[in-house]
């Protein structure tokens, strides 16, 4: 789908880390993040690491994964896990941003 794409498919950033209001990517560039969803608080907060930790660790939420807007490991190794649980015929996944895209992207697949 034309809505499915790289922001940056000429030479995509794989980010591999965030720390306050930057990301990094996997050769050390920092990058300040005007997009994702952490303006309030930013990377790594110690006291959202150690809600998450604890929640986690209580068993009580998922983890998230990154974004598929910038190419990341974790997203590929997630894909790998799942496919293993599933029959290989259903093994093609469309990581999205929203509800709103994966709902886009159902519709114009089925048309």
């Amino acid at each position: 789908s034309d809505s499915c794409r790289l922001f940056y498919p000429e030479d995509p950033i794989k980010i591999v880390r965030g720390q306050g209001q930057y990301l990094y990517d996997d050769e050390g560039a920092e990058y300040l993040d005007c997009i994702n969803n952490v303006a309030h608080v930013g990377h790594c907060h110690p006291l959202v690491v150690r809600a998450a930790h604890g929640a986690r660790t209580e068993g009580k939420t998922q983890i998230p994964t990154p974004t598929s807007r910038y190419l990341h490991d974790n997203i590929v190794d997630y894909a790998q896990r799942l496919s293993e649980t599933l029959p290989e015929k259903l093994c093609v996944f469309y990581f999205l941003n929203s509800g709103s895209e994966a709902n886009d992207l159902a519709l114009r697949l089925a048309r």
